[in-house]
């Protein structure tokens, strides 16, 4: 259902800050033509947490109207209060997504019980399929395997984002959740060898700017050819590490203008453009991976 080279999308905007949907629809029109294998739209390196529910939700429905059926379009839904994530559910049923994508509720730092409750509740008002987000580096919570176990037992929530890095949890999702769960890294670093051990894909930041290069590896990691994967992960590794130099979708957001993917790299506060010490950085790692 979900595999391969899946893009984390960035939002662009215009220099009043308002969503840019001009570019937004040059971005989705990009990833079809490379080959990615899906779309999370307003996921965390979306902006999703500066966004109204207004614009998040139509940010979403364009980009499922640009996409046009011809790529899946997954919706990011996280939030740190259940009720909005379930609002973001309710408004979005019936919209032509392809799955919901939740991270783990940030700074309130729910227990494991409360991480059950928070996603069983989502998952009872939504008619899509429900991927979960771990990446307790930035919500300072960790979703762990026995709880994912616990989760994989409703139906609908068919799939893990891992962003922890921590490849000896592949092995225990698999044991503890099945074969048929899904579980997609959340670390480009380590998102090939995250396949090698049997994971099934992954939600990229680099796939914003690299999109071909990344669908090109997860295809031939598909097919066995980790040698010839290896080549291209090796190639695009200054991006996976230099891409995060400073927060993410900083650094990317940079790029993506740089390459004339967005009309503009603007963010919104508190996150602020790319220092002048970090672009001599991303640009250096754009010209070692081939695409700059």
């Amino acid at each position: 259902m979900f595999s391969g080279s899946i893009v984390a999308l960035i939002t662009p905007f215009n220099l009043d800050g308002e969503v840019d949907y001009v570019s937004l629809k040059k971005l989705v029109d990009y990833h079809v033509a490379a080959g990615s294998n899906g779309i999370v739209a307003v996921g965390t390196t979306g902006e999703s947490s500066t966004l109204t529910i207004e614009e998040h939700v139509k940010v979403v429905m364009k980009t499922v109207e640009f996409a046009d059926g011809r790529i899946p379009v997954i919706a990011g839904t996280g939030a740190n209060a259940t009720h909005e994530s379930v609002t973001f559910s309710r408004l979005l049923n019936n919209s032509g997504i392809a799955g919901c994508l939740s991270v783990t509720p940030y700074y309130n730092k729910p227990t494991q019980e409360g991480l059950f409750q928070h996603y069983k509740a989502i998952a009872e008002e939504s008619d899509v399929p429900q991927i979960l987000y771990n990446v307790p580096g930035r919500t300072a919570v960790d979703l762990l395997p026995e709880t994912v176990a616990r989760l994989a037992e409703i139906e609908s929530i068919v799939a893990l984002k891992d962003a922890t890095g921590d490849l000896s949890r592949i092995a225990i999702h698999r044991e503890l959740c099945g074969e048929n769960f899904i579980l997609l890294s959340g670390d480009d670093s380590t998102g090939l060898d995250f396949v090698k051990q049997g994971g099934n894909g992954v939600i990229s930041v680099t796939n914003n700017i690299a999109a071909e290069d990344m669908a090109n590896m997860f295809r031939l990691a598909s097919e066995g050819k980790f040698e010839e994967a290896e080549i291209i992960n090796q190639r695009l590794m200054p991006l996976h590490k230099n891409l995060f130099v400073e927060s993410s979708p900083i650094p990317v957001k940079w790029a993506a203008h740089k390459l004339g993917l967005i009309e503009h790299g603007g963010l919104r506060l508190p996150l602020t453009e790319l220092s002048e010490n970090a672009r001599p950085i991303v640009a250096q790692a754009m010209t070692e991976a081939c695409i700059y």
